[in-house]
């Protein structure tokens, strides 16, 4: 009887061993990596790298508060100065009814005169409102502010010409006067009367203002850049010896530099949050004194609040400082971060 042959043994396969290369999908060896593992690995490195940030944020949360806290002082005042110019604009009289035209009518010019007078002047392109003020009512009206009632009542007759208070859309000096000029010369107008001074005066300071907001807001600006700066410095001493085994082994500068990137942008975040807090709190607190010294003089007028466009774009700007004073910081200290 013969034996049977046998197949030779096969070889056992270790359980976790890689497949023969038979089994593994061929591949182009001149292709790298496809598009989606790029694309995760970069997503992955940034998330490390804001994770890595916020951890060390953490760690030392008092130093991480105040230095948001002083980055915070200096972007609301530039910012509250600027609100409160615009609140100034609308305390007590606007541009346009500080630059109205005053019309004195002939004293013998009619009620209807008068009132046909201010429909035409109301149709005007550049005008935006037109008021008639009878003779009768400009009378009433200054025995009430002037307190002359009693020996006013003994006059023979009313002295007082009617008006017509023309409130202009623009409020410009050439277009003012020109403007003052044709009211002039319309029927039954005596005298046209504007106060340029005062809107001269009332412009003036406006623009002094918008320019000392803007010379602080560049000097506030700088100094922000160099506490950033200041700040990121520290981080990549205490970081230099694992920057230096990073590069040593291959690392890439922007592998390098984006942990401190995001670590700028988190301090720009948490100090444009905390100068929005800021400015609400102190226009706010503000705002009490404000009310009851306006009711003095029978006035409603009131701090108006941050407006949401403005906080969105304080805290974007913020954001936007923490990243350029980052950036400036260790593209300064990078060539000095090579391994020795």
């Amino acid at each position: 009887m013969s034996a049977t042959r046998m197949p030779p043994p096969q070889p056992a396969q270790r359980v976790g061993a890689a497949p023969k290369k038979e089994d593994l999908p061929t591949t182009d060896p001149q292709a790298g990596p496809d598009f989606r593992s790029q694309l995760a690995a970069w997503v992955e490195s940034h998330r490390a790298s804001l994770l890595d940030g916020l951890r060390r944020l953490f760690k030392q949360p008092i130093g991480s508060f105040f230095t948001c806290l002083v980055m915070a002082v200096a972007l609301s005042l530039p910012m509250g100065l600027s609100l409160l110019l615009d609140n100034i604009q609308r305390l007590g009289v606007s541009w346009q009814s500080a630059a109205q035209i005053s019309l004195y009518m002939q004293i013998d010019a009619s009620d209807r005169q008068g009132e046909e007078l201010r429909a035409q002047i109301a149709k005007m392109p550049d005008v935006a409102e037109a008021q008639w003020i009878s003779r009768e009512q400009a009378l009433a009206e200054f025995q009430q502010q002037s307190g002359l009632g009693e020996a006013l009542k003994e006059l023979p007759s009313n002295p007082l010409p009617g008006v017509v208070v023309v409130t202009p859309k623009e409020v410009d000096k050439d277009a003012l006067e020109a403007l003052r000029g044709r009211l002039a010369e319309l029927p039954k107008v005596q005298q046209a009367q504007l106060d340029l001074l005062w809107v001269e005066r009332l412009s003036a300071m406006l623009k002094l203002g918008d320019r000392f907001v803007f010379g602080l807001a560049l000097l506030l600006i700088s100094a922000l850049l160099l506490v950033i700066g200041n700040t990121i410095r520290l981080h990549i001493e205490n970081r230099r010896i694992e920057i230096e085994v990073i590069k040593l082994v291959g690392g890439t500068d922007s592998y390098v530099r984006r942990p401190f990137l995001y670590m700028g942008t988190l301090y720009g975040l948490g100090a444009g949050l905390l100068a929005w807090g800021l400015l609400a709190y102190g226009l706010n607190w503000l705002n009490d004194a404000v009310v009851r010294l306006s009711g003095l003089y029978g006035s409603d007028f009131g701090l108006a609040g941050v407006p949401l466009p403005d906080a969105l774009s304080l805290v974007c700007g913020a954001v936007l400082l923490g990243y350029i004073g980052a950036w400036l910081a260790v593209a300064r200290h990078l060539r000095e971060l090579a391994p020795r």
